[in-house]
């Protein structure tokens, strides 16, 4: 049985702040900088997000020094609705401390950097955090309390060992991740080749009814026009439950294969028998149905399938389902609506409402090129094993993640024993 003591954090790891006081004096962000400054939205789900940065200048991260980010150092969001989340730097010289974010030094003579970083991401440490937590709105945690969080420790030669068998699994499931990417920014390549730039049409351009400039042999129609389902989904009243079928919202239908599963919500199961509509079977095309700042609507679309996110779930009143039925232009269809056409009558049209939002006749106007077009039928047969393979990943990752978040607690309580598990 291995033997597990407990120790503060702040017994382990140097853990500092940036100082407000500090980044309204210094920082000042700008595009050009060469250090990132990461802040709370940088963080997600355990990793490093860089979709969305600021930059600032290495002479205003070299007057703060206490905040520049090393390898091995751990970020820690305390403040805010995405506290608890976390990120291990693996690179030097680049990054540096933003407000809303702690860092946490390891002293290596005391802790595997990765090992207490795998802990930091568990749902145990979370919920001791949350413990913690004060403020309804903002909920935040004292530096002073994160520095007496309780980390359990087991000999080095074991944390190498549960830091490796955690390594492996985030590094299979940041390849599976890799791949997806490369996958989806090839089929972006290809409609754009086919379907904006149309390199494969040697006819000269004319005016659709949607405004734009087409060939004449790829006829255009109204989605009103094709057989099709369009329809949301609904929760019972008083809202979701703790547990039953899970019911997606419009939280989740940001890109393809992301969902924030700690934002989970559930309906009962006998209220799902008996929906008639909002089910999802796999591959429908999903677009975000409202939300957002007033005047302000920002369409976002997703696909799920191949048991991802869940084997069984549905979609609540704030997302619409469209499913022509082929799998292939539904994928298709995905991408033409993030096309500047498309993208902007749903912006448009969604913004003018009180409630920021689109309806069913806002989608039945949009004009899309024709299913029945040789072109659109040769895509959606090249790109749908393109959606499987990614969609096919997504759901391994999550088997990955919950045997991860399963295994590790057990390995660091002393549960199951290190040496048991073979790489």
């Amino acid at each position: 049985m291995t033997q597990i003591k407990h120790y503060e954090l702040g017994e382990l790891a140097d853990v500092t702040k940036l100082a407000g006081f500090e980044f309204t004096k210094y920082i000042k962000y700008n595009n050009y900088g060469e250090i990132i400054a990461l802040r709370a939205l940088n963080l997600r789900h355990g990793e490093l997000d860089l979709t969305d940065i600021k930059r600032i200048d290495r002479s205003i991260s070299e007057l703060l020094p206490r905040s520049k980010l090393y390898i091995n150092d751990i970020l820690l969001t305390y403040t805010g609705n995405g506290y608890g989340d976390c990120a291990i730097i693996e690179e030097n010289d680049k990054y540096h401390l933003a407000p809303n974010i702690c860092k946490i030094a390891p002293n290596v003579e005391k802790v595997v950097p990765y090992y207490l970083y795998s802990y930091i991401r568990t749902n145990e440490f979370y919920k001791i955090m949350s413990s913690h937590m004060t403020g309804s709105s903002q909920p935040t945690i004292p530096m002073k309390t994160i520095r007496m969080l309780p980390i359990p420790l087991p000999p080095i030669v074991v944390q190498e060992k549960i830091a490796e068998v955690a390594y492996c699994i985030n590094e299979k499931i940041r390849k599976n991740n890799a791949i997806n990417k490369n996958l989806e920014q090839q089929a972006k390549a290809v409609f754009k080749s086919w379907f904006e730039d149309f390199d494969p049409f040697d006819e000269p351009l004319i005016e659709t009814p949607a405004g734009i400039y087409a060939p004449a042999s790829l006829q255009m129609v109204q989605i009103a026009n094709i057989p099709h389902v369009l329809e949301t989904g609904k929760r019972p009243k008083g809202g979701a439950v703790a547990s039953g079928v899970p019911s997606i919202g419009a939280e989740n239908v940001k890109q393809l294969g992301v969902v924030n599963f700690s934002s989970a919500k559930f309906i009962p199961e006998e209220f799902a028998e008996k929906m008639k509509t909002g089910a999802i079977n796999g591959y429908e095309l999903l677009l975000y149905k409202d939300g957002g700042k007033p005047g302000t609507f920002i369409p976002h679309f997703s696909m799920f399938g191949e048991g991802f996110p869940y084997q069984k779930f549905f979609i609540n009143e704030h997302v619409f389902k469209l499913d022509f039925g082929d799998k292939g232009f539904n994928e298709f269809a995905y991408f033409f609506m993030q096309t500047d056409y498309a993208y902007h009558w749903l912006a448009s049209n969604g913004g003018k409402a009180a409630v920021p939002g689109i309806n069913q006749q806002n989608v039945k106007d949009i004009w899309i090129f024709s299913p029945e077009n040789s072109k659109v039928k040769e895509f959606g047969e090249w790109v749908q094993p393109l959606f499987t393979t990614i969609l096919k990943n997504c759901a391994q990752n999550v088997k990955l993640a919950e045997l991860r978040d399963t295994l590790l607690p057990k390995l660091m309580s002393g549960e199951l024993d290190v040496s048991d598990i073979e790489l």
